[in-house]
């Protein structure tokens, strides 16, 4: 996926919004999640959304994403972000994204999604390792939340 930063993307340093960033990256990893399930997808959580470097306006954004691992009823999407310089053509690597989907089914509950095929390719094995800690790291950080709010 590509954009254009635009004036209406910035702020009042001429660098782009966080969010509008961040916009981006869950637009492109639902289309990913789409493709590989063939399904509607709702965004259950976007994490590790780090901003290594600012985009200034009239750069170009370019968002790669790409399923990493799925489970039952969910899947993990990368998105790595970049910024050209149209009139240079350098890139730097200026954002980094990982978010979590729910297939749905026609009546919007969540329904199977397919299996990542890992092909054992190493830097696939890999992405999906990571994505099972993150996955882990989530779902006990949602218990802790979840027994706070029984015991205040």
């Amino acid at each position: 996926m590509t954009q254009l930063v635009l004036p209406s993307h910035t702020n009042n340093h001429g660098t782009a919004f966080g969010g509008q960033i961040a916009a981006w990256c869950d637009i492109s990893a639902a289309v990913s999640a789409q493709r590989f399930c063939r399904a509607p997808v709702v965004t259950a959580s976007m994490d590790q959304l780090h901003f290594l470097r600012p985009v200034r306006q009239g750069m170009v954004v370019i968002l790669r994403s790409q399923v990493n691992r799925s489970w039952t009823t969910s899947l993990e999407v990368g998105v790595r972000v970049e910024a050209e310089d149209p009139f240079s053509g350098a890139t730097v690597h200026c954002c980094s994204a990982y978010l979590t989907f729910v297939a749905l089914d026609a009546h919007g509950s969540p329904r199977r999604v397919p299996v990542v095929d890992l092909d054992n390719n190493e830097l696939w094995m890999r992405r999906a390792k990571e994505a099972e800690w993150r996955r882990d790291s989530r779902l006990k950080m949602r218990e802790l939340r979840l027994k706070e709010q029984r015991n205040p």
